[in-house]
């Protein structure tokens, strides 16, 4: 188990400038308080501040202790400075092997914000238009609803409102048909409504935005990300795919429960690998630190605030993720979806926040732009404990009134944990460079 920390003086005091909002364009649930790049950031109490990452602290060792996840690293930046890091558990459990910083987890879906944010950059560059209709850029492009597909745009892909079903042909990549044969039968789907004018959350049409900037550039998807976001921000464990993740150093293995509580490691499956945009993504925590910076605007030679203020703009409605889980229900009162991004009105605040799943990966990433304060967490299981804990973090950060989301401070049920040793603790103040 390690951590780390920056004295509290320095890691609460926060800067002039926080990446924020446009109001949203279309219809939403609830009310998104106004924000801008340019309001001056507000500070946290220091005090409550000291006292979340002590909470913190102990709800990790909680569920080190109960043995909730094979293995986790988490992270809590403010201010351009990261102020918690903590891993926990094994990357490989049968061969005892330790989570370090430097660990590489499969991302899943976190991947989908690398894919806007490159495509950012190549707009700003030029080489394409968020306008531009995908029939002008992918001669295989069609829908059922054809006078819908010509108005199709790259925003439209990236921001989840193709008008397509959710998950569309996510059942049959995962029975094995090629991405190259899915993206040629969009138009035996019916739409729910026409392109722009609705959310559905998708995987294999969002991952067309690759052959969108191949088409463009004559760079491949991968390659762009990592000339143009990976390199840049000195993201050096980042990386695609199942062999990048497997040639890591360190790298955290899948694992699902076992016979008497036990944690097996399995084989990463390849599936979802072949969506690289949506998710394809390899990084360590140090690596989500770097990036997590950058997406609260402390990389502006990478990723400049008028460009952060398109990607994190709300633009259409998520009803359903205000019912998705206990702690959505209690604390969000507004859901909506930016590019890669969604974007919640928690407790009266806005929190840009995504998560992904995909077999034996979970991961997390969220943070407040009036505050300049995120928390990111990667974990290598399945399991409900750990996701509740990042809401726990939120609601210290704002003073909301505590409750237990993820169940780490209610009775241990008996034979709750699997039987394992522990790596060893260490502990160390170090400043984080940008």
């Amino acid at each position: 188990m390690q951590l780390r920390y920056l004295p509290l003086a320095l890691a609460c005091t926060l800067g002039l400038n926080c990446t924020g909002l446009h109001a949203a364009p279309a219809s939403q649930t609830g009310t998104l308080p106004p924000a801008s790049a340019h309001v001056v950031a507000e500070e946290l109490p220091q005090a409550r501040v000291k006292a979340t990452l002590a909470d913190y602290r102990r709800w990790l060792d909680e569920l080190d202790a109960r043995h909730g996840v094979a293995g986790m690293a988490t992270a809590v930046v403010i201010d351009d400075k990261v102020v918690f890091e903590h891993t926990l558990g094994f990357a490989d459990a049968s061969k005892q092997t330790p989570i370090t910083p430097d660990t590489v987890f499969r991302l899943a879906s976190l991947s989908k914000a690398f894919a806007t944010a490159v495509t950012g950059v190549m707009v700003d560059s030029g080489k394409l238009r968020w306008d531009m209709k995908l029939v002008d850029v992918l001669p295989y492009f069609k829908l059922k609803d054809m006078q819908s597909a010509d108005q199709a745009t790259v925003a439209d892909i990236l921001g989840q409102r193709l008008g397509l079903p959710h998950n569309t042909y996510d059942n049959l990549l995962e029975g094995d048909i090629s991405y190259q044969e899915l993206v040629r039968k969009l138009d035996e789907v019916d739409n729910t409504c026409p392109a722009g004018q609705c959310y559905g959350y998708q995987n294999v049409a969002f991952s067309m935005i690759g052959d969108v900037l191949f088409a463009r550039t004559g760079n491949f998807f991968d390659r762009l990300v990592d000339q143009r976001i990976f390199h840049p921000l000195d993201m050096e464990t980042a990386n695609y795919g199942r062999s990048g993740l497997e040639s890591s150093k360190s790298w955290a293995r899948p694992h699902r429960p076992g016979s008497g509580h036990s944690w097996i490691p399995f084989e990463p499956t390849e599936t979802y690998y072949r969506l690289a945009p949506a998710a394809g993504v390899n990084a360590s925590i140090r690596d989500m630190e770097k990036w997590l910076i950058a997406q609260m605007g402390g990389r502006q030679d990478v990723l400049p605030t008028s460009l952060l203020d398109v990607l994190h703009a709300p633009a259409v409605a998520t009803p359903t993720e205000l019912r998705a889980t206990p702690w959505r229900r209690a604390r969000l009162s507004a859901a909506q979806y930016a590019m890669g991004w969604r974007v919640y009105t928690y407790g009266g605040e806005t929190l840009i926040y995504h998560a992904g799943a995909v077999a034996g990966y979970r991961t997390m990433i969220g943070f407040f732009p009036k505050y300049h304060a995120g928390v990111v967490t990667l974990w290598n299981s399945t399991g409900p404990m750990p996701s509740g804990l990042m809401p726990m973090v939120f609601d210290g950060l704002l003073g909301l009134p505590h409750v237990d989301w993820a169940g780490v401070e209610s009775p241990a049920p008996v034979e709750a944990a699997p039987v394992r040793k522990k790596p060893a603790r260490k502990a160390r103040a170090r400043h984080h460079r940008r």
